[in-house]
């Protein structure tokens, strides 16, 4: 059994932990409570422009757009990955380490070895998969996550259509972590290019007189809308980093404080048992 000293010992480096643990969880919900502000602000105008894009489309009008018809053949595919920059936040980045693995090694499987390019966004997804081989990793991009910014979303997103046009990738695909709730995070799988929109025929535009076109309008609107895509998935990644970090920090206060009352515990008893050991020596000195 451990000594009393040992004890002590221990009981002062579980309070130690405890101190940075609770603040850490005070400061990741601070910082989740601004993200979710951001994203639900963001939400809104972009579902709007995607629905608006939808009605364009499902209209009686034959419009289309470049960005949304896919390739003949798909032979080289980018993957953009979104984790985070630091760590103690649960299974938030192995999560999307193991997702992002999986889907470029489905991918390399398919078209072979060098056919991915893996735009990573995160410190600790890059260390992960530069140890990895048989794809491309572009680390442009890896320290913008924990302030995502527009023009940063904008240049990624302007990058990647460029290409999608000019034929040197066919197809797109993004891998995030979705903040559900404070309690739950899902990892997520989107395509980015070509984009894929659900037709819907009621509330269709083709009773409005749209100016100079429909078509004009469309192929206006669909890369900007493109580029709020890339950003609104860059604020619901943080968002759920942050809900993630707040969740695993709660834990681990819990764990503390059960970790110190059985400390306390077995130093209490640790005393007891000093304390009756003297007074048994005590007794029994006396009575010789």
């Amino acid at each position: 059994m451990a000594s009393l000293k040992e004890i002590k010992g221990r009981i002062g480096s579980v309070e130690g932990t405890l101190k940075i643990t609770s603040a850490m969880k005070m400061v990741a919900s601070a910082k989740l409570h601004k993200a979710q502000n951001a994203i639900e602000n963001m939400l809104p105008y972009d579902r709007q422009l995607h629905h608006i894009m939808v009605n364009l489309l499902s209209g009686d009008t034959k419009i289309s757009s470049p960005f949304c018809q896919p390739h003949a053949q798909v032979k080289r595919v980018a993957v953009v990955a979104i984790a985070s920059n630091s760590s103690l936040c649960g299974g938030y980045n192995s999560n999307v380490l193991r997702h992002t693995t999986h889907l470029i090694d489905d991918w390399t499987s398919k078209l072979g070895a060098g056919a991915v390019d893996c735009y990573v966004i995160g410190r600790k997804l890059d260390q992960s998969l530069l140890k990895l081989k048989g794809f491309n990793l572009i680390r442009d991009y890896v320290l913008k996550g924990d302030k995502p910014q527009f023009e940063t979303a904008n240049e990624l997103a302007q990058k990647l259509m460029a290409d999608y046009l000019k034929g040197k990738i066919d197809r797109v695909e993004i891998v995030y972590m979705h903040f559900k709730s404070t309690a739950s995070q899902i990892i997520t799988l989107d395509t980015f290019l070509p984009v894929q929109l659900n037709s819907n025929k009621e509330g269709s535009m083709s009773g409005y007189i749209i100016e100079p076109s429909a078509e004009e309008m469309l192929n206006s609107l669909i890369p900007d809308a493109l580029s709020m895509k890339i950003f609104t998935v860059m604020l619901d990644a943080q968002a759920a980093e942050h809900a993630a970090r707040t969740v695993a920090m709660q834990t681990a206060t819990d764990n503390a404080n059960d970790l110190l009352d059985d400390l306390r515990i077995q130093y209490n008893k640790g005393r007891q048992s000093a304390i009756t050991a003297e007074l048994l020596d005590i007794v029994g000195g006396s009575m010789n």
